[in-house]
């Protein structure tokens, strides 16, 4: 029998599947929405994720990864079914092989769930990688000779902020402070100044189109729709560029901090290459506007943007699967 090897990257905003020899065939957000009358899923992904913050009583929209790890292990489940049997890899394939990234401190029950939540989705073999390390291989990073690498992979839920070398991780850090955080930094700061309540997509939609990190980087402005706090009607107001970075700069110096922290504890040998090859931004956060202006003026290293910061860990799924049966080092649970 023939077995389809798969890669995920089961992301707190996103899920992208890799299927080896087809690419990446799935990528839809993290949400599941359910009827809590009778515990039903309606919907998953993108059209469970337009329900967000849209829904009548009875159902909700759930997003059963918090902070990169697995917060409702049931609705995870339900989620990855649904998305491989989207896949239809049934038929002439046995149980597909999966390899899941993970960030790099969770423990090892939270491996536990995310290895088992796959196992019955219908996965033969779970294979469990760190994701700064996949997302630096999906990046075009040779992390297999033996000189430094460091790869910041902002996600949605957690910035992992590593240094590679010989194909492992020499020093590393974790924080939960990522894109999902940004969008409520946004929403709470439009609460604070100008007593209007929006959504989570709105505030989202405000971090892509006008938001920058790097004062004086950028200059737009947006109309932003909510509810008066005072009056409790709807009103309009216009949000502008420098406003969302004030309101950005604590979140995104605490990334800056992480990135420091690793550096400080990084032989200098390693030191020494990464000043010649630089830091590669991964994950969805890479796109927020001025982050690598930002970190390149903070570190004082050159600080480059991966090609497709949303697809490197999906793609370096993708390499290391073609190289599974030679790396016997890959974690096995």
């Amino acid at each position: 029998m023939f077995s389809r090897d798969i890669g995920i990257d089961l992301g707190t905003a996103n899920v992208l599947i890799f299927v080896k020899g087809k690419g990446i065939v799935l990528n839809e957000p993290s949400v599941v929405a359910i009827d809590k009358n009778t515990n039903k899923v309606l919907a998953v992904g993108e059209e469970a994720r337009r329900m967000v913050g849209r829904t009548p009583g009875n159902i909700v929209a759930i997003r059963p990864l918090k902070d990169g790890v697995i917060a409702d292990f049931d609705i995870t489940e339900a989620m990855l079914r649904h998305f491989l049997s989207k896949l239809d890899l049934k038929g002439f394939f046995a149980k597909p092989r999966i390899l899941i990234c993970c960030p790099t401190n969770t423990t090892s029950v939270e491996r536990k769930a995310i290895k088992e939540a796959a196992e019955k989705s219908g996965g033969k073999k779970v294979y469990l990688e760190e994701e700064p390390k996949v997302a630096a291989i999906g990046a075009g990073m040779d992390i297999f000779q033996p000189c430094g690498n460091m790869v910041v992979d902002i996600g949605g839920g957690t910035t992992d902020v590593a240094v590679l070398s010989m194909g492992d991780i020499v020093t590393a850090s974790s924080i939960k402070m990522a894109g999902d955080k940004f969008d409520m930094e946004i929403l709470n700061y439009i609460k604070r100044e100008y007593k209007l309540l929006i959504g989570e997509r709105t505030a989202e939609e405000i971090k892509i189109k006008v938001a920058t990190v790097f004062p004086g980087a950028r200059a737009e402005e947006i109309d932003v729709r909510g509810r008066d706090l005072v009056t409790g009607l709807p009103r309009t107001i216009t949000i502008r560029s420098d406003e969302i970075e004030r309101a950005l700069r604590e979140p995104v110096s605490l990334i800056v901090q992480a990135a420091k922290s690793v550096l400080e504890r990084t032989p200098p040998e390693l030191s020494a290459d990464i000043i010649d090859r630089g830091v590669i931004l991964t994950g969805g956060g890479a796109l927020l506007h001025g982050i690598d202006l930002l970190l390149s003026e903070e570190l004082k290293l050159p600080v480059f943007v991966a090609e497709n910061p949303m697809d490197c860990v999906a793609l370096g799924t993708g390499l290391m699967l073609e190289n599974i049966d030679r790396a016997p080092k890959t974690q096995l649970l």
